[in-house]
Order: C-alpha cells, then sequence, then structure tokens
C-alpha cells in the first residue's frame, strides 16, 4: 500500500461543497469517482480543509492510500483526464504511510474578493458583488479588531460541533485587484470554525459601509458570543481556499518515501 498526497483546484460553484454528500455532488465525491473510472481502483480520500457549498479552491490538500501500482505522473495525468473541468489535480506526490495531513498545519490561508462594481459574467461566479459603497480604510480597521485570539461564537454556524470557539486570526490583510475592480480580502489561521470567514467578511463590509456603526461595534459582536447577530453572512462564491502550509520539517515534500 502506498500514501499519496495531492493538491486539489476546483470551482466550488456546481458542488455542495468537500466533503462526501449521500444523493448531491460533492468535491471528493468526483474526485473518488473519476479515479475510480480512470484506473478501476476505489479510493477513500481525506481533505485537509471542508470547504463548503459554492467555495473554490487553488489549495486543497487531501491524501488517500491505494495498492494499484503506476507512477504519480501517469496517475495524474490519467486522473485529470477523467475529472470534469471543474476540478483539477495539480500535484500527486507519495508519502510515507504514516503521514497524516491533518498534523503540523502552521497556517491556511483563504481569499474572499469583494467586487466593488458589477463584475464582468467571466468573474462574477468567484467574489461577491456587494451594491453598496464600502469605504476600504474603514474596513480595514474594522477587520484588524479580529486579528488575534479571539472566541468567535459569533461569527460561525450557529449548529457549529465543536464546543471550543477559540481560535486565532494570524493576519488579515486587504488588497485592491484593479483588473476586477474588487477588494481581496487574505485571512490566515491555523484553525478556522465553519462559516467563520463569511460571517466575519459579511459583518465588517455591513459596518464599513454603514456609517451609523461605529468601527468598535465589530468588538461588541464579539464580546456579545451570539451566533444569531444580525450582521450579514457574506455568500460562498466569494471564497477561496488559497493555500494550506506545514512545518517544514513535517511537510509532505520533506518525507516523500
Amino acid at each position: 500500500m502506498q500514501r499519496y498526497v495531492i493538491i486539489v483546484e476546483y470551482d466550488g460553484t456546481g458542488y455542495y461543497g468537500w466533503q462526501l454528500q449521500p444523493e448531491l455532488p460533492s468535491v471528493v465525491g468526483q474526485l473518488q469517482h473519476s479515479f475510480a473510472r480512470a484506473f478501476k481502483h476505489t479510493i477513500t480520500i481525506a481533505g485537509a480543509s471542508r470547504t463548503d457549498a459554492g467555495v473554490h479552491a487553488c489549495g486543497q490538500v487531501a491524501s488517500f492510500v491505494t495498492d494499484l501500482v503506476i507512477t504519480p505522473e501517469k496517475m495524474m495525468r490519467g486522473w485529470n483526464d477523467a475529472l470534469p473541468s471543474d476540478i483539477v489535480v495539480r500535484t500527486v506526490r507519495p508519502a510515507a504511510l504514516e503521514y497524516s495531513i491533518f498534523d503540523n498545519i502552521v497556517r491556511k490561508t483563504y481569499h474572499y474578493h469583494i467586487f466593488l462594481s458589477r463584475p464582468a459574467p467571466f468573474y462574477q461566479r468567484y467574489g461577491w458583488y456587494y451594491k453598496r459603497v464600502i469605504d476600504q480604510d474603514r474596513l480595514a480597521r474594522v477587520l484588524q479588531h479580529l486579528v488575534g485570539t479571539h472566541d468567535f461564537t459569533s461569527f460561525c454556524a450557529a449548529d457549529a460541533p465543536d464546543p471550543n470557539k477559540i481560535r486565532t486570526i494570524q493576519s488579515i490583510a486587504l488588497e485592491y485587484i484593479p483588473a476586477w475592480n474588487a477588494i481581496k480580502v487574505e485571512i490566515t489561521a491555523e484553525r478556522f470554525l465553519r462559516y467563520m470567514i463569511r460571517r466575519m467578511v459579511g459583518a465588517a463590509v455591513k459596518i464599513a459601509s454603514c456609517r451609523h456603526f461605529s468601527l468598535d461595534y465589530i468588538q461588541e459582536v464579539i464580546e456579545q458570543q451570539n451566533p444569531n447577530n444580525p450582521l450579514p453572512t457574506a455568500p460562498a462564491q466569494g471564497l477561496l481556499l488559497y493555500s494550506i502550509e506545514y512545518k517544514k520539517e513535517e511537510s509532505y515534500e520533506e518525507i516523500i518515501s
């Protein structure tokens, strides 16, 4: 048996998230189905991050074990030939059988794109067109309140199963993208709660675009620890899993068998 670690890119528009769904299309379901079709072998794939319905990725890390004897290059080529055009396997690398993609994660980086004017049809599925004027300086200042270690109960799914809602946001940075007339919000942390990024972005955009909110209001929302607060959740199509980084000495590139 051999373990492989892969990096996957996908457009999440047509899928009900990464995780396998019994009756609905999912990214991992399509990956497993296409592998079986290409090689007549079944595999079970685990992903390092569970993206929700409609969320995209260019740096999803996943792994699986198989007894299929084939070079990584041929595996990637045959697999991609069987996959639909909205999913691409970018790398296939062998790793030690005991290696876990869930251990030694340093940071996950997500991007969220906000269009400042109506986008071209080619781009619209990759961002949120927010129709009100956003004060970008206010947005940056509001988002900085979320950096650091906080209880993020107010910024996750109300039914989130993890009883521990404390997370540490390592950094949040904004960048203007002229070609899209859009803002890219880059958020990094070791771990996130479900809907956490979308709720953070939605709340910050609302506060930044409405002058009757003070910049400190976001701090009040954090302290209230109320997942049913009235601030909006940003839509899924603006969110992109950009990368997952590991401790260098434990990264799968360093332990290729």
